[in-house]
């Protein structure tokens, strides 16, 4: 599961007039069973299983994998952390179950098409469309591993604790010094002498070291070969058989990756997405929604932020983040509007361009199509500078449209809000 402590590596903030407001990285995260799969091709050590999406391919998964099985472990699948405490609108009480083989189906019968809130889904939850269905494993000493991007020696981190299973913020705010961190030298890539430190920081019970650190160094090297921005195993177990295993796998991508991890990028799942992001992200816009009234279409992410933070100052909230770029067609323009209006939340939208690769009168054509296109029921507060700016104004001015214009940025931010007084 995702942490706290490693959301400060893994995610950043817009400080939005003094309020923090989270933002989400553009990176690919899979489901469990799919880091799992993809471990264990690496080398890794993980428990037998397999995903179901019905109740047949479960009990066929059942009877074909484990007919030995008396007792086996069903994991609701869903992109988010906390699906062990989780709680299921149809009232049904955690995402992760150990049971009897003959309870599987009716476990999963309670899982699969049901939407699972947690502590990371918010209120609203997530539907579970899959399901994990793993060997029950001895456990005999339950571990904490990660591997991070670390800005501050500009490589991998490895992050270990000889405590896991629970929360990393709790382990790192009662026992501080069970925290390991062991930077890698991008450039020399994993040496024993990291992967010892990394081993004795994790202080196994019963594994053997040798054994130990070449998982260590089988798990660095899939967060290498996958271009990986964070890998995070927690519990990194010992079982009675004394063997280290990956008894759960969370692992995220880089996107600008994509070009050439194509099959790893194949397991994206929209359904666990925000559907106005992967709209976005089908149109080459760089979207992020949040909970504001405002809708914001600004061409740079500078601009952007700095819009967010002054619709704050005069008293508004940004809805999204979403920045058309510096080449942005007609077309995109189109799509964004599109998406900014499929919001119920968004009371008004400010549109904030500074001409200089984007032209001026390929947003207002954008604009004028759009409103041909969707039915704009919202105010629309447009501040237009720059290249082609003369020609733009006449494109609008000479639609029809209804829009209140703005001559520089703080005036603009100033109208949004009014608008939605």
């Amino acid at each position: 599961m995702v942490r706290g402590l490693l959301n400060k590596l893994a995610s950043k903030s817009l400080s939005v007039a003094g309020k923090w407001q989270q933002q989400q990285l553009r990176r690919l995260n899979i489901h469990e069973y799919q880091g799992a799969e993809l471990m264990g091709k690496h080398g890794v050590n993980v428990p037998r299983g397999a995903a179901a999406s019905s109740i047949e391919e479960v009990k066929k998964i059942v009877k074909d994998m484990f007919p030995n099985e008396s007792e086996l472990v069903v994991k609701s699948q869903i992109l988010a952390g906390g699906r062990g405490l989780g709680t299921f609108k149809n009232g049904f009480q955690g995402g992760v179950h150990i049971v009897k083989a003959d309870k599987v189906e009716e476990t999963a019968g309670k899982m699969l098409g049901q939407t699972l809130v947690t502590k990371q889904t918010g209120p609203q939850g997530k539907v579970v469309n899959k399901i994990y269905l793993c060997e029950k494993v001895s456990l005999v000493n339950e571990m904490y591993f990660a591997i991070m991007l670390d800005r501050t020696t500009a490589g991998p981190l490895i992050i270990a604790c000889q405590k896991g299973g629970t929360s990393i913020e709790d382990l790192a705010e009662k026992f501080p010094d069970m925290i390991i961190k062991v930077p890698i030298d991008v450039f020399k890539g994993i040496t024993d002498e990291d992967a010892a430190k990394v081993v004795d920081g994790l202080a196994p019970k019963v594994s053997d070291k040798k054994e130990s650190m070449e998982q260590v160094k089988k798990l660095y090297q899939l967060f290498c070969d996958s271009d990986c921005t964070m890998l995070e195993i927690n519990p990194l177990a010992e079982t009675s058989e004394n063997k280290l295993v990956a008894a759960d796998a969370k692992l995220n991508f880089d996107d600008n990756a994509y070009f050439r991890q194509k099959e790893i990028f194949a397991l994206r799942d929209p359904s666990q997405e925000d559907p106005r992001e992967v709209a976005a992200a089908k149109a080459d816009l760089n979207y992020i929604g949040l909970d504001g009234q405002i809708g914001c279409m600004v061409n740079g992410a500078g601009l952007a932020m700095a819009t967010m933070d002054i619709i704050k100052l005069h008293g508004g909230t940004p809805a999204n983040f979403l920045d058309v770029g510096g080449n942005a067609s007609e077309g995109q323009v189109v799509e964004a509007f599109k998406i900014l209006t499929a919001d119920d939340k968004v009371k008004a939208i400010l549109v904030n361009i500074f001409g200089g690769i984007m032209k001026c009168d390929v947003i207002a054509s954008g604009i004028v199509n759009a409103a041909k296109q969707v039915a704009l029921k919202v105010p629309v507060i447009v501040r237009l500078e720059g290249t082609n700016v003369d020609q733009g104004k006449r494109i609008l001015k000479e639609s029809g449209m209804t829009l209140i214009t703005a001559e520089d940025l703080d005036d603009a931010a100033e109208k949004a809000v009014k608008a939605i007084c």
